[in-house]
């Protein structure tokens, strides 16, 4: 059954719908509706994007060393937390990293919770949104793994302690561990992209129905601010699984 169609989504196909549609088709895409080629999600990635635009705008506008506002210190309070975690599982060079980290889980916390906003969605609760998420992260941290290592020593990681029992021990040993890194690289991007979608789409399915089916406003706020709980849970486990997987790609010890 197809979505319903929000009213931003449909602002944003009324105004752009035809040229999204050229853009499209020019490279091959033909959508299933030409005449509203924009999805929900994608107009909902929109919102988070520039909500994120306008906040860090905001803030970079009003930081002060002597008076620091409420917003400049949760974000300190947060870079701070983050950037500890990061030196300890990635090392003294992780902080480099922390911009990416922090716009990734600033991104999917909003993603998670722009669903409890009336006529709004949640853009995670969608699986293209999640394993776009999943792909950064896996890009990121391999090229970073080539950027530290080189090519040939980033694949080498991928081949394990080597065994000392003979040639041909070495190779079956090395194959062997590369296939299996490279079955655990793809389980990666699968787990973090199935995990947060799943997580998701249940919390705000349960949502749905708590509004359709209880009148009082008591179970609903419940529902609400769990959903809100388990998106920042969410967003800060797809952060640290990032960490680990940076730390694992820049490490020496392989």
């Amino acid at each position: 059954m197809p979505e319903q169609e929000l009213w931003l989504t449909a602002l944003l196909n009324q105004l752009f719908g035809k040229s999204v549609t050229s853009f499209l088709e020019a490279i091959g895409i033909h959508p299933a509706s030409p005449s509203h080629p924009i999805p929900n999600h994608f107009a909902m990635e929109l919102v988070v994007a520039l909500i994120i635009v306008v906040l860090l705008g905001r803030l970079r506008s009003r930081l002060s060393v002597d008076r620091p506002g409420g917003l400049q210190q949760v974000f300190e309070l947060t870079l701070d937390g983050l950037g500890s975690q990061t030196d300890e599982i990635v090392g003294h060079a992780g902080r480099r990293f922390l911009p990416l980290l922090f716009t990734l889980g600033l991104f999917i916390l909003l993603c998670n919770v722009l669903g409890e906003i009336p006529h709004l969605a949640t853009p995670t609760g969608v699986i293209y949104v999640t394993v776009g998420c999943a792909l950064v992260s896996l890009l990121y941290y391999h090229a970073h793994g080539i950027r530290h290592h080189g090519v040939l020593g980033y694949l080498k990681t991928f081949l394990g302690p080597m065994p000392t029992m003979g040639a041909v021990a070495v190779i079956l040993g090395g194959w062997l561990m590369f296939l299996i890194e490279i079955v655990s690289h793809l389980a990666r991007g699968l787990s973090l992209s199935v995990r947060l979608f799943a997580n998701m789409l249940a919390g705000e399915k349960i949502t749905e129905i708590i509004f359709e089916r209880i009148l009082g406003l008591g179970a609903p706020v419940i529902f609400m601010a769990l959903h809100i709980f388990v998106g920042l849970i969410q967003a800060y486990i797809f952060v640290l699984l990032t960490m680990i997987y940076l730390g694992g790609a820049v490490s020496e010890e392989h």
